[in-house]
C-alpha cells in the first residue's frame, strides 16, 4: 500500500539525541545560573577606594556585579555552548545512529532478498546476544522452515502429479482400447475403469484432507482418544479380517481438543497403515491410549518386517511406502501418515515413529491434554 514518506529512523534517532543532548545542556546551564543568583546582589556594589592608617599601603576599588551584569555576561558563552552541543549532538547522533541501525540495515537486505523469492540467504549476525541478534536469528530460523516447506511443497506438488498421473493414463488407455474394439467392452474393462476412478477420487480427498488439516480450518471441540479410536478399530475390523490381521485395543479415556472427525481420520490412517503393513498372515496390532505429563497419548504399534531407523523420517513425506514409492493391494494412496502428521502438527501435537527390534512399527500421538473447565 502506498504511505506518505517521512523522516528515516535514522534521522529521528539523530534528533532525539541532539534534543537530548541540548536539554541536559540547558538544564545544566539552568542549575548554574540558579546557584549563582543566590550570590549575587540585586544591583551592582562599588567599593571606593580608601588611605590606610600610615600611609603603608591602599585598599583596592571593588566591583560586585549585579545579576544583569552577570546575565549580560553569561547568556553569550551560554548560547555559544547550547551551539556547540547541538553541532556535537547533530553530528555525533548521526554516526551513533549509523552504527546502531547497522544490523538492521542487514536484516531489511535479507528480508528484500527472500521478498524477491531467494531463500537460501542467511543474515548469520555476529556480536553479543542483544534484541538485533534475536531478531536477525529469529529471521534465519523462519528463513530456513521457509526453505524446507518450499522444498517440501515442491516435492509434493511433483510427486502428486505422478500419483494423479498414472489413474489418468490408465483410464484414458482403456478408454481407446474401448473406442478402437468397442466389441471387446466387458465386464473386466468396466470393473478396471471403476477400480481406477475409485482410486482418483481416494487420492482427491486425501489430498483435500491433507491441504485442511495443514490450513487448521477446524473448530475445536472435546475429544476422547480412547473413544475415537475405538471407533477407528471397529471400522477397519473388516480389513483386519482380510489381512488375517489381530487388532487389541486397550487403554484408558485420553481427552484433548480438536476436530473430531480430523482426529477420527488420524486414528483410522494409523490403525489401516498399521494393518496393511503387517506380516501376510498372523499378524498383530496393537492400539492403546494413555495420559502422561498433560498430554494424550495414543500408540499404535505393529508387528512386520525389520524397518531401517534411518527410513523412518521420510515415511511421513507425501506418497512414500517404506523405501520405494509403489503400489500393493490395499496400500492407500500413499498419504496416510502425511496426513497424520498434518493433523498432528494442526492440533499441537508430536509424532514419533520407532522401528520395533522384533520388526514392524510403533508410532505415537502427543496431544495436548483437554484443560480442567470449571464446573465439570
Amino acid at each position: 500500500m502506498d504511505r506518505p514518506i517521512g523522516l528515516s529512523v535514522r534521522l529521528k534517532l539523530t534528533l532525539s539525541y541532539a534534543g537530548f543532548l541540548m536539554l541536559a545542556g540547558a538544564l545544566l546551564l539552568a542549575i548554574v545560573w540558579v546557584f549563582l543568583l543566590r550570590y549575587v546582589p540585586d544591583h551592582a556594589i562599588t567599593l571606593q577606594r580608601r588611605d590606610v592608617p600610615g600611609g603603608a599601603m591602599r585598599a583596592p576599588t571593588l566591583f560586585i556585579p549585579g545579576r544583569s551584569d552577570l546575565w549580560r555576561a553569561f547568556a553569550p558563552k551560554a548560547g555559544a555552548a547550547l551551539v556547540l552541543l547541538l553541532v556535537v549532538g547533530l553530528v555525533g547522533g548521526w554516526l551513533l545512529a549509523d552504527r546502531m541501525l547497522a544490523p538492521l540495515a542487514r536484516i531489511t537486505k535479507a528480508a528484500r532478498r527472500a521478498a524477491a523469492g531467494s531463500l537460501t540467504h542467511r543474515i548469520e549476525l555476529e556480536g553479543p546476544k542483544d534484541e538485533f541478534r534475536e531478531l536477525a536469528d529469529t529471521f534465519d530460523i523462519m528463513l530456513a522452515r521457509l526453505e524446507a516447506h518450499e522444498a517440501e511443497q515442491q516435492r509434493f506438488a511433483a510427486n502428486a502429479s505422478h500419483e494423479l498421473r498414472t489413474p489418468l493414463a490408465i483410464t484414458q488407455t482403456l478408454l481407446d482400447v474401448a473406442r478402437k474394439d468397442p466389441s471387446r467392452v466387458t465386464g473386466e474393462l468396466i470393473d478396471r475403469l471403476h477400480a481406477v476412478n475409485a482410486r482418483a477420487i481416494d487420492l482427491t480427498e486425501a489430498l483435500l484432507l491433507l491441504s485442511r488439516a495443514d490450513r487448521r480450518s477446524f473448530t475445536r471441540d472435546d475429544v476422547d482418544l480412547s473413544l475415537v479410536a475405538e471407533e477407528a478399530v471397529e471400522t477397519l475390523l473388516p480389513v483386519a479380517e482380510r489381512h488375517g490381521v489381530t487388532v487389541e485395543t486397550s487403554g484408558a479415556a485420553a481427552p484433548t481438543e480438536g476436530s473430531s472427525a480430523l482426529l477420527l481420520q488420524l486414528a483410522t490412517n494409523l490403525v489401516h497403515n498399521a494393518i496393511v503393513h503387517n506380516q501376510p498372515e498372523q499378524g498383530l496390532v496393537w492400539v492403546t491410549t494413555t495420559v502422561a505429563a498433560d498430554a494424550a497419548v495414543l500408540t499404535v504399534e505393529n508387528t512386520g518386517e525389520q524397518l531401517d531407523p534411518a527410513e523412518l523420517p521420510t515415511l511421513t513425506e507425501p506418497f512414500q511406502r517404506g523405501t520405494r514409492r509403489i503400489h500393493t493391494a490395499g496400500s492407500g494412496v500413499g498419504l496416510g501418515l502425511a496426513i497424520v502428521r498434518s493433523i498432528t502438527e494442526a492440533h499441537d501435537g508430536t509424532l514419533t515413529l520407532a522401528a520395533r527390534p522384533t520388526g514392524g512399527l510403533r508410532v505415537t500421538v502427543r496431544l495436548p491434554s483437554r484443560p480442567v473447565r470449571p464446573g465439570r
